[in-house]
């Protein structure tokens, strides 16, 4: 069904301030301290996306968006947002929504192997350092010198005590391998486990197709991820978000500059991405928010202060929602004015004082005019969202999902052969005629052989992440090309 993409109203000040959808795909940023009105923002957005036929990703991290899969509710501060933009006609509807859970308690599971989450980004879940990366780097080398498919964690906890054990055979051509190091891993990926690593890693993998969806009407699905359990680990989830933003990023086609977006990407809690994070990670992650715009994705950074992100990244995010911020020390004042200075300025307001001054619901906003140029900035109050407020119940939330068309599918596990099983196969065998039987492998397979089939498997797992240089050294990540090596295929 055909969508008018003609700009859409989401607030109104001294005029009404329009989002364009071809500029949809400049990135966004939703600022603001606590409770100022950031997430109602995000959801009167993520209504208008879908309403366009715009499917979004975001995160549902306090547990209080689920409820835009229904109408909306009759709600004092409803009225009084709708009085006091004197709006006349304003229906309530529910959106489109597919429930997604790392854990699989709230939503369909939500799955990747160890392979494609690759040694960079599983460095940064498991809190390793520099040393301890490399060494993890060197056991998925190995692993893919081997053919040896590394699909969820007793896969990775199998091969690196293989390697630990047999460091001193593999120490010629890969290198020392620290067995402080090997040991470091295997806790924190137990640790991982005991956290319900277990439930992520592992297949059926998803589908990031599978985001990209629109119901009978055309609007654009709403891809909710489950996030208050998983937020108890802050790196854990900063790291997946980004990886699912990396898989994006990979496995979409150029498109250049669409009338719409292909999928909007709101990052929750954004500040967590770049807590204490690598450098060169910092680097890829700039690159990605850069060029995934041609990919037709709009990645919508909410936090508390723009300063939480790095100016690289900060200066890319075009479409701009600054709720309050507070000024109570120096500080405070200082950050307030870097705030407003991202602004283009309007002389009839002094967006230092407006900031601090701003009521609950309203904001700073600038966006992009048709071409392509901010917009002066305006202080204005958000419209009101149509969906219902409330959050589904456990009943309620249960009969959606049942009643998707992906219910079933990511249900059911998958554990075919992989490392763990071809390692227990040869427990029997010594180290050596061990790594030989590798060898042997890589060698003399034959085409009826079970090794062949899982040789063949794993080019089909390594030809999906390397589809762009940018994507394989974000999923892939260090197997050479970050610290200067290269990758041998």
């Amino acid at each position: 069904m055909a969508k008018d993409l003609s700009p859409f109203i989401f607030a109104k000040g001294e005029n009404d301030i329009f989002l364009m959808p071809k500029m949809a795909n400049r990135h966004g940023l939703i600022a603001g301290a606590t409770g100022t009105g950031k997430t109602v923002t995000l959801r009167v957005l993520v209504e208008q996306f879908s309403r366009i036929g715009v499917p979004i990703f975001m995160a549902d991290v306090k547990g209080d968006l689920s409820g835009i899969s229904l109408p909306g509710e009759e709600n004092p501060k409803i009225a009084e947002r709708i009085k006091a933009l004197n709006l006349t006609n304003f229906p309530y509807e529910g959106f489109p929504v597919s429930f997604w859970d790392v854990f699989g308690e709230q939503g369909h599971p939500v799955r990747t192997t160890i392979s494609e989450m690759g040694p960079l980004l599983l460095s940064r879940i498991l809190n390793l350092n520099d040393i301890q990366s490399g060494v993890l780097t060197l056991v998925f080398k190995i692993a893919d010198d081997n053919g040896l498919l590394l699909l969820d964690l007793k896969d990775l906890r199998a091969m690196a005590q293989f390697v630990g054990d047999q460091a001193d055979q593999f120490r010629t051509q890969y290198g020392n391998i620290s067995a402080a190091s090997i040991g470091t891993i295997q806790r924190n990926l137990l640790n991982l486990e005991e956290q319900g690593g277990d439930k992520f890693f592992g297949e059926p993998a998803l589908n990031i197709q599978d985001f990209i969806q629109t119901d009978s009407k055309g609007f654009g699905m709403i891809n909710i991820l489950t996030a208050d359990k998983l937020m108890q680990s802050p790196r854990i989830y900063a790291t997946l978000l980004l990886w699912f933003l990396s898989e994006l990023f990979e496995q979409l086609p150029e498109v250049g500059d669409p009338p719409k977006p292909t999928l909007v990407f709101f990052f929750d809690e954004a500040h967590l991405l770049f807590e204490d994070v690598p450098k060169v990670l910092e680097e890829k992650i700039e690159q990605v928010v850069r060029l995934i715009r041609s990919k037709g994705v709009g990645v919508y950074f909410v936090t508390q202060n723009p300063l939480d992100l790095p100016e690289t990244v900060l200066g890319q995010l075009s479409n701009r929602v600054q709720h309050a911020l507070r000024a109570f020390t120096p500080r405070d004042q200082k950050n307030v004015k870097a705030a407003a200075d991202t602004f283009r300025s309007n002389p009839k307001l002094d967006g230092v004082k407006a900031i601090t001054e701003l009521a609950v619901g309203e904001a700073l906003i600038s966006v992009l005019d048709e071409r392509g140029s901010p917009t002066i900035v305006e202080r204005a109050l958000v419209y009101p969202p149509h969906s219902r407020l409330r959050p589904l119940v456990p009943e309620e939330r249960g009969q959606l999902i049942r009643g998707s068309v992906l219910y079933g599918h990511y249900e059911k596990t998958v554990d075919r052969e992989s490392a763990y099983e071809k390692l227990k196969e040869k427990t029997g065998a010594s180290g050596a005629e061990f790594q030989e039987t590798f060898y042997q492998t890589r060698r003399s397979a034959g085409p009826k052989s079970g090794t062949t089939q899982l040789i063949q498997a794993m080019a089909k797992s390594a030809a999906h992440a390397v589809g762009s240089q940018i994507g394989r050294q974000i999923i892939r990540g260090v197997l050479g090309s970050l610290f200067g090596g290269g990758r041998k295929r």
